[in-house]
């Protein structure tokens, strides 16, 4: 069984080699001194391995990597694949859009009069870009886009604020057609 000061003193060798904790979970240290944490395990008759994450600056620590250990093994316990639901995880969130990218496609894509396109602009960059352009979609949530309605109110602008709310909803039928019901933020 690893502890952290154990864990500190593995060195890089000439070889990637693997050091064993408990319950079958072991780190790998690298010829370059990366140290991962890896779980392998058995399902439906095959050898599968689940990287845990990275130790150090930046990656988990031993005790946190002890916690994911359990969840993948409760995981394994039900039948599924954790290295499957961490490449599915990773793939959704490579694929999520923000909601400045969404905005823009839609600004560019709707079918719209000249002048209603320019004052949609205007409205998007001055109230809605500077709040949520960095923002993945499903980090919006129904409580930061009344704040945001409410201070575009507060400036004395209501009708802006009923424009921002159609963006989000706008926004929200081009990204994700089949959840426009289930209460989304702006519906």
């Amino acid at each position: 069984m690893l502890t952290d000061t154990a864990r500190r003193n593995l060195k890089p060798k000439s070889l990637t080699y693997k050091a064993s904790d408990r319950d079958g979970m072991y780190v790998t240290v690298s010829t370059a001194g990366t140290v991962t944490f890896r779980y392998d395990y058995r399902l439906n008759g095959r050898r599968e391995t689940l990287t845990i994450g990275r130790y150090g600056a930046g990656g988990i620590s031993l005790a946190l990597a002890r916690e994911k250990l359990l969840d993948a093994k409760k995981a394994v316990a039900a039948g599924r694949s954790p290295a499957l639901e961490k490449q599915r995880e990773k793939r959704r969130l490579t694929a999520a859009k923000n909601f400045g990218d969404v905005a823009f496609k839609w600004l560019a894509d709707a079918r719209m009069a000249d002048s209603t396109r320019a004052m949609r602009k205007h409205v998007m960059d001055r109230d809605i870009l500077p709040a949520f352009q960095n923002r993945l979609l499903n980090e919006i949530t129904a409580d930061d886009l009344r704040a945001l309605c409410s201070k575009v109110k507060a400036r004395g602008a209501p009708a802006t604020a009923v424009h921002v709310r159609e963006h989000r909803e706008a926004g929200l039928r081009l990204c994700h057609p089949a959840r426009r019901e289930g209460g989304q933020p702006g519906q």
